[in-house]
């Protein structure tokens, strides 16, 4: 009697275990592509005149003053280029309800051009993500540039963001 009730209680067990429950698992969506122009030119591309020869992005949040972030630039089917943006920089929470947690990551870029040999020309901006975190999704959920609202998810759609100087 016992081993029958110790075989059922481990059938039951492992039946428990293999269950397969997708409620589980929880989406992430952060990845970001970021595209700049100035009156229809591709700003990203190191191969036009006047465009940016210099990209870097420093997180405002870390912990020194000197944080990079990493990024690639790269170019979608139609050749403009683009920064992709995955994560790295550290993400504060400023808000949370039971369900929900909102996250906010600050990243200062700096944009050099040359305007001749000798001459170059340094764009301070700043880009803020916002995050939304539940237990079923990760995603960013609005991005500022230079304090203007840009992007507002919307669901389904991918996190594409452009900005014209």
């Amino acid at each position: 009697m016992k081993n029958l009730f110790f075989l059922m209680l481990v059938a039951f067990l492992g039946f428990i275990s293999c269950r397969n429950d997708e409620n589980d698992v929880q989406k992430i969506d952060q990845v970001m592509q970021l595209y700049i122009d100035s009156l229809g030119q591709d700003m990203l591309n190191v191969k036009l005149p006047g465009s940016y020869t210099t990209t870097s992005m420093n997180d405002v949040y870390g912990l020194t003053d000197n944080a990079p972030v990493t990024f690639s630039v790269k170019k979608d089917a139609d050749t403009v280029s683009f920064i992709e943006y995955v994560a790295g920089a550290k993400r504060i929470r400023i808000d949370s309800t039971q369900l929900s947690k909102t996250y906010e990551s600050k990243i200062a870029l700096t944009l050099i051009k040359s305007i001749n040999d000798s001459v170059k020309r340094t764009t301070n901006d700043t880009m803020t993500i916002q995050y939304l975190s539940t237990p079923t999704l990760f995603e960013i959920s609005k991005v500022w540039y230079n304090d203007v609202l840009q992007f507002n998810k919307v669901e389904g759609q991918p996190n594409v963001i452009k900005i014209s100087k």
